[in-house]
């Protein structure tokens, strides 16, 4: 197992590549070109460029999260083929500069779902939270809760000149079902999977989060189930999954251990993300939590178990941290309790090893 750690570029976020290389176990730098429009082919000189910032702190990276998906192709348009031919482009480019995985989601106009980027916990510090009673209403409604309590971030996905376009998008996906976008996907898989095999990189799709259809737009990465529909579209090394614990965890129906002893085993799942939820009290409510699973719902050790007993050789790092010590950077992702995060799932490995 490689620990890994989120980095949004020296431009975005306040967290120092030094900073991470100062929490122990912590070799890889999980990161992405920001600034590139959806769509768009990534040039080789800003991948470069990328990659020696990181190295030239004493770090590595072999992981991107993400390269996103144009809407086009999830909505099966004609126009889906010229992304298709510029995200096969960028993976060759990526491919020459040593990254080994690509992290991507195929949920429809939105990334991952909060209703509250500063959710106040007891002890006083805060994270992100989600409420179904306020998602029932429309897109608007959550834009005006996360934006009450927001620091001045935003959703990804959500940007000012993405949702001037959101009705069109909502329009463009109406006749778009479960069945559609996974059709929309398994002609994107077949089309880019030969290249990843000639270039070596493997395709790690994360969960829908959380993992339930939200504004009447389908989802179909929820669960086992839907895992083993998308294996079976192209079936190959690389055509796998980014197992993320904390969305797949918010549906208490997923035996999230047990998923990840499926799927490494097969050598489907390079890539984990490792985080804990708090359930509140309506039944899908819920808030991030710390890692540690005295704290949230999810069974930490249970979870480190099934990656130590698969022999799991991939990249693990922690998710969505609280904002403690009054640390006030992008929600989740602050430094100090994501590193705390990273010492507690670092010493259950310890402790796996020598038992």
């Amino acid at each position: 197992m490689e620990m890994g750690f989120r980095w949004y570029g020296e431009k975005d976020d306040p967290i120092k590549l030094q900073d991470i290389r100062q929490i122990p176990g912590t070799k890889q730098v999980v990161g992405a070109l920001y600034d590139i429009p959806v769509g768009e082919v990534w040039p080789k000189s800003e991948i470069k460029s990328l990659k020696d910032q990181v190295e030239s702190a004493g770090l590595k990276i072999k992981i991107i999260e993400s390269v996103n998906i144009h809407d086009d192709i999830k909505i099966g348009l004609p126009s889906r083929d010229k992304y298709i031919e510029n995200y096969k482009e960028t993976i060759k480019n990526l491919a020459a500069y040593g990254i080994k995985v690509i992290c991507y989601n195929f949920m429809p106009i939105f990334d991952w779902v909060r209703t509250d980027l500063h959710y106040k916990l007891a002890d006083g510090s805060t994270d992100l939270a989600f409420q179904h009673k306020i998602v029932e209403g429309s897109p608007d409604d959550i834009i005006k809760s996360v934006q009450k309590n927001s620091n001045g971030f935003i959703l990804p996905g959500w940007e000012p000149e993405r949702l001037a376009e959101v009705k069109k998008l909502f329009k463009a996906y109406e006749n778009v079902d479960e069945n559609k976008l996974a059709e929309n996907m398994e002609y994107f898989l077949k089309a880019i999977m030969p290249t990843c095999e000639k270039y070596d990189v493997k395709m790690a799709m994360h969960p829908d989060d959380p993992p339930r259809p939200l504004f009447g737009l389908p989802r179909i990465y929820k669960n086992v189930e839907d895992m083993r529909k998308i294996e079976n579209m192209y079936d190959s090394p690389y055509n796998g999954f980014t197992i993320c614990t904390g969305s797949l965890g918010e549906n208490p129906k997923n035996d999230v251990p047990a998923i990840i002893r499926e799927f490494v085993k097969k050598n489907k799942a390079p890539f984990i993300h490792v985080r804990n939820i708090k359930f509140m009290g309506n039944e899908g409510d819920f808030h991030e939590s710390a890692h540690l699973s005295s704290e949230g719902s999810l069974d930490m050790y249970e979870i480190m178990k099934a990656l130590h007993d698969t022999n799991f050789n991939g990249v693990v790092r922690p998710d969505h941290g609280r904002d403690i010590w009054g640390e006030e950077g992008r929600p989740g992702y602050g430094l100090y309790d994501r590193a705390l995060g990273i010492a507690y799932l670092n010493g259950l490995w310890e402790a796996l090893n020598k038992a």
